[in-house]
């Protein structure tokens, strides 16, 4: 009988972006494969394209989820569209008792090397997107607020009963200070820039993160959310 490949260990952890230069202020999860960082080594500067705000909502939702149906999934991208500039992807399937990931393509540069297949424990693999799902020790305040509010949003009808869909939520980091944008449009005129207003939330050290979230709530639910907000377009 044919043996099979070794099974590898898959560390995930969350990185904060530097203020003011990604894109994306969501914070970037990173990847280790056995101890290396394997994206980083076929794709230098690559921005991760399963930054925090993708591991929301059902655990078959997260980016690194593994079923029976393979899956190509967009790994790193260079901070722009990868139709346009290029990544990192790679497929992911549960086969029994294993996760493997199998056809890497580095479509940012087809003359690098990429992997070859990996395969994981699945029961390991799974405690490992959890685990890093789960720790929020390497959050700042802006993320924990943002976390927060994302959450709270998503729930609340706050912004409905004026007729209005949230449409992003999303930390802001500068160098002195940060905030959380919030992005709203009419329930149906989603993502109308003519018609998408943005509230800009200071965040504080100071003040506990479920309070900045409860004072904001409260504020949007008690009236029309375009009075403080600044419009686009």
């Amino acid at each position: 009988m044919e043996s099979l490949p070794a099974v590898s260990v898959l560390r995930l952890g969350f990185v904060v972006p530097r203020p003011d230069l990604a894109l994306s202020q969501w914070a970037e999860m990173r990847l280790l494969i056995d101890g290396r960082d394997v994206l980083e080594e076929i794709h230098p500067g690559g921005v991760s394209s399963c930054s925090r705000e993708k591991w929301f909502g059902r655990v078959e939702e997260w980016p690194l989820a593994a079923s029976d149906e393979p899956r190509r999934v967009e790994l790193t991208n260079n901070d722009c569209v990868t139709d346009c500039c290029g990544g990192i992807f790679v497929t992911i399937r549960r086969r029994a008792d294993r996760v493997v990931w199998t056809g890497w393509e580095n479509t940012e540069d087809i003359r690098v090397p990429v992997p070859a297949d990996v395969h994981f424990d699945a029961a390991r693999y799974d405690a490992e997107l959890a685990r890093a799902v789960a720790d929020l020790s390497w959050e700042e305040p802006v993320d924990s607020v943002t976390r927060l509010m994302a959450l709270e949003l998503a729930e609340s009808d706050c912004f409905e009963r004026w007729g209005w869909g949230v449409n992003a939520v999303h930390p802001l980091r500068r160098q002195e200070s940060a905030q959380i944008v919030v992005r709203f449009s009419p329930l149906e005129e989603p993502y109308s820039i003519g018609s998408t207003f943005v509230h800009e939330v200071p965040v504080s050290r100071d003040v506990p993160a479920e309070e900045q979230v409860r004072r904001f709530i409260d504020r949007v639910a008690a009236d029309d959310p375009r009075g403080t907000a600044r419009a686009l377009g």
